[in-house]
């Protein structure tokens, strides 16, 4: 059996980063991903028909004071551009009131996007890897020290061996569905399950259409409701200005309607507030991240970011050939793609 210096589970923005950085240092390194796709809470929608728009239906904004992952960014030659936002805003506070009109001055320091979607930060990540480190479709199921190191064993029952491993899930997630041997200390277990996910149970939804008509009639597009089942939206238009769309988060119960149900819901709010061109869409998605890659299923209620950055998942176990990594292990900015690389340096820094 081969056996790696270490075995990265997950590979989201975090586990590829890291797996790059120690790449870098020569140290051999492997990624098994759950899914049979890499980018965790970055998902992106491409190529759906010739000319489409990218849409996001996972992590999408940043702005200039995520300094790592703008660096990043730089670093990988990828093209970052404004979010758009002018014209005239919407904000539904009642549904049996017209919406109220709102301007959002420029700003000197907007949100930004990456052109041609997120996920162009985890392909540049994956094309910078050595060929054959990364494993999709493995779930790994349990983690056992072992005297010279660590077993790692995945759903399918392939075992894979490392000198130590990082776990780069959602310490939640990662708590309910990997056991480790031997256990954890208590106090790590109880704060496993008490770190909140950042983006689970949300509903994010993209619709696509043939022009920007909210743009032609003075609207930028960005909307916040308490009325209907959209809650939140911005345009989404792509960096060329040549495919529309607008994006964004519906209310927390329309996870339990059907994918039809939703749709039809967000393309009457939009034809209420835009018009008839609102019902001529090219395409629509959502996503609600509830599924198995980000979720363990429990019913714990947790306040946004409860113990992200906790102290305890600053340190390693196992005798020191176990650590937690990903953007809930953050000091900063937990949850959010800033955290993910400022996690992802940390750890590769404790490797020489």
């Amino acid at each position: 059996m081969e056996k790696f210096n270490v075995a990265i589970i997950g590979g989201g923005l975090s586990g590829l980063l890291l797996a790059t950085l120690l790449q870098k240092k020569n140290i051999d390194t492997i990624v098994l991903e759950a899914s049979n796709r890499l980018g965790g809470r970055i998902h992106t929608i491409q190529a759906h028909r010739p000319g489409a728009a990218p849409l996001e239906l996972g992590a999408t904004w940043f702005a200039d004071m995520h300094q790592q992952l703008v660096q990043l960014i730089s670093d990988l030659d990828i093209e970052r551009f404004p979010q758009y936002a002018a014209g005239v805003s919407l904000f539904q506070t009642k549904s049996f009131e017209p919406p109220q009109a709102f301007y959002v001055p420029e700003s000197s320091e907007p949100s930004y996007r990456i052109a041609g979607g997120t996920s162009a930060l985890i392909e540049a990540l994956r094309l910078s890897l050595q060929p054959g480190s990364v494993y999709t479709g493995t779930r790994v199921t349990a983690i056992t020290g072992l005297s010279t190191g660590v077993r790692v064993t995945t759903a399918d029952a392939r075992v894979f061996e490392a000198n130590q491993v990082v776990v780069c899930l959602p310490p939640q997630l990662a708590g309910k569905t990997i056991a480790i041997h031997p256990a954890l200390p208590e106090a790590v277990a109880g704060v496993i399950n008490t770190v909140h996910t950042w983006m689970e149970g949300a509903v994010k939804f993209t619709i696509e259409y043939a022009s920007a008509f909210w743009r032609n009639k003075g609207f930028s597009g960005m909307l916040y409701s308490h009325a209907g089942i959209i809650t939140e939206m911005y345009d989404h238009t792509n960096a060329a200005g040549t495919a529309f769309a607008l994006t964004g988060f519906l209310g927390g119960g329309a996870g339990a309607y059907s994918p039809a149900t939703r749709k039809d819901l967000v393309i009457k709010q939009l034809t209420e507030l835009f018009g008839p061109d609102a019902g001529e869409m090219l395409h629509y998605e959502d996503k609600v991240w509830n599924d198995a890659f980000i979720s363990s299923g429990s019913n714990t209620l947790l306040l946004p970011h409860q113990n992200n950055g906790h102290p305890l998942l600053q340190q390693s176990y196992l005798d020191g050939k176990l650590w937690f990594c990903g953007t809930e292990t953050a000091v900063k900015y937990g949850g959010y793609m800033e955290g993910a690389v400022m996690a992802a340096k940390t750890m590769a820094d404790r490797f020489q």
